[in-house]
């Protein structure tokens, strides 16, 4: 059962998954992945960037997938965020289950911490962490107005920055669907290339600043 869920979120699978469910689906799990307990584990990235590299084909327009991803991860987020705000403290308390593990609220939690408002548009580019951040920042209590902010630029970079990327690449690179399982593992790699980066300035910065 493992096998078959894997083999539909990567390579043809997550082609064909795409071609069945068409721009709903699409959007749909965007949304989930977005702010929802239980999208922790669907294919944010890789799902954008093949929808791009279909949307290269003809098989869907860009123009209508790349504003209808972001508004999926923009309402995605406001729904975690307001999902957040009424659970509270609860969430911290709440036992493991099969869809909900306490650490991931930590990891994004320790995150936010960290790194603050910007956390909003950093985390979209993290697996897992993206998910749980705006119910974090609702549990916090942040300003709506705030988050509102960085939650649609952060879902405008990340989810028509990804699905353009593919439709780009898939323009300009004949076969590129051939070569479509590794790129999508260096999407994910990619993907968590700018938190880290903006983490390890900061830490460089802190250096410097340390007498």
């Amino acid at each position: 059962m493992l096998h078959q869920i894997l083999s539909m979120f990567s390579g043809a699978g997550l082609e064909n998954l795409i071609k069945t469910v068409g721009y709903i689906g699409v959007f749909v799990i965007i949304f989930a992945e977005s702010g929802l307990l239980i999208g922790f584990f669907l294919p944010g990235d890789s799902l954008l960037f093949t929808a791009g590299l279909l949307a290269a084909q003809g098989l869907l327009s860009i123009y209508l997938l790349a504003p209808l991803v972001a508004v999926a991860a923009i309402l995605g987020d406001s729904v975690g965020y307001m999902f957040g705000r009424r659970i509270g403290p609860r969430l911290f308390n709440r036992d493991d289950s099969l869809l909900f593990q306490k650490k991931n609220v930590l990891k994004a939690q320790a995150f936010f911490d960290k790194h603050g408002s910007k956390t909003i548009v950093l985390a979209r580019f993290i697996p897992i962490v993206r998910t749980f951040t705006p119910i974090v920042a609702g549990v916090g209590q942040m300003q709506y107005q705030t988050f509102v902010t960085y939650n649609v630029v952060g879902g405008i970079l990340w989810a028509m920055g990804v699905s353009v990327a593919g439709y780009f690449l898939g323009t300009t690179i004949p076969n590129i669907d051939k070569y479509l399982l590794p790129i999508i593992i260096g999407i994910v790699v990619l993907s968590i290339l700018p938190p880290v980066v903006h983490l390890l300035r900061e830490r460089q910065q802190a250096a410097k600043t340390k007498p």
